[in-house]
């Protein structure tokens, strides 16, 4: 009789294991479905949404251009071996067009990875005649009250300058290739200038003689 009890109890808990598991799986599989049809609902505004976060990023720096046109762009070999000991990367790359589809410059995405903070992002207008149309960032975690002053201090200075390369100082800018340091915040400022550099080394060294 106890051997018959230990029998029915096990198959119980077998039962009961299965029951279980076959919950938890359906569970598991509804969810899925769910989340699968939530993300095919979802994707074509995210999609929208992604591509108006880019337009008005390009149009902060190239405010007179109607459309931007997205090119497939990497840089020669010699060029990424100097960004890369520079710590910079050059991501998407953009023609600025007119009304009439004409283009106007280049707005170039790079990333320096020698932020005090980690990466900063920032997007580069350059027009066809080689001037910095403007200079906007598009992600940067650098220290409150310091290096987050970039956008406020740094950014400004490199717009309608010649695209010819640029330096940082901490006793005041003597020309327009010189940008002036944020005070106690040398490596933000180092990492921006760099990034900006990239750009305009992209501008350069490629796109300007054609380059794709």
């Amino acid at each position: 009789m106890a051997g018959n009890n230990r029998e029915n109890a096990a198959n119980t808990d077998r039962k009961n294991m299965w029951r279980d598991a076959a919950i938890l799986f359906a569970i598991t599989l509804i969810s899925g479905l769910l989340l699968g049809l939530v993300y095919q609902v979802t994707a074509e505004p995210r999609r929208e949404q992604q591509e108006r976060k880019i337009r008005e990023a390009c149009q902060a720096v190239f405010a007179q251009a109607q459309s931007f046109e997205e090119m497939s762009y990497t840089p020669n070999e010699a060029l990424a071996r100097e960004l890369s000991a520079e710590g910079v990367r050059i991501g998407t790359v953009y023609r600025a067009l007119d009304g009439a589809g004409s283009p106007l410059g280049y707005v170039i995405e790079t990333t320096s990875g020698e932020g005090y903070g980690g990466n900063i992002t920032l997007y580069a207008g350059i027009t066809n005649d080689g001037i910095v149309n403007g200079v906007s960032i598009l992600s940067i975690s650098e220290t409150p009250g310091l290096g987050m002053r970039a956008g406020e201090v740094l950014i400004p200075q490199f717009s309608g300058k010649m695209a010819t390369g640029f330096t940082y100082t901490k006793s005041g800018s003597q020309s327009d290739s010189e940008i002036d340091a944020i005070s106690g915040a040398t490596i933000t400022t180092e990492a921006v200038t760099n990034a900006v550099n990239g750009a305009v080394s992209a501008f350069t060294g490629d796109l300007q003689k054609g380059g794709e």
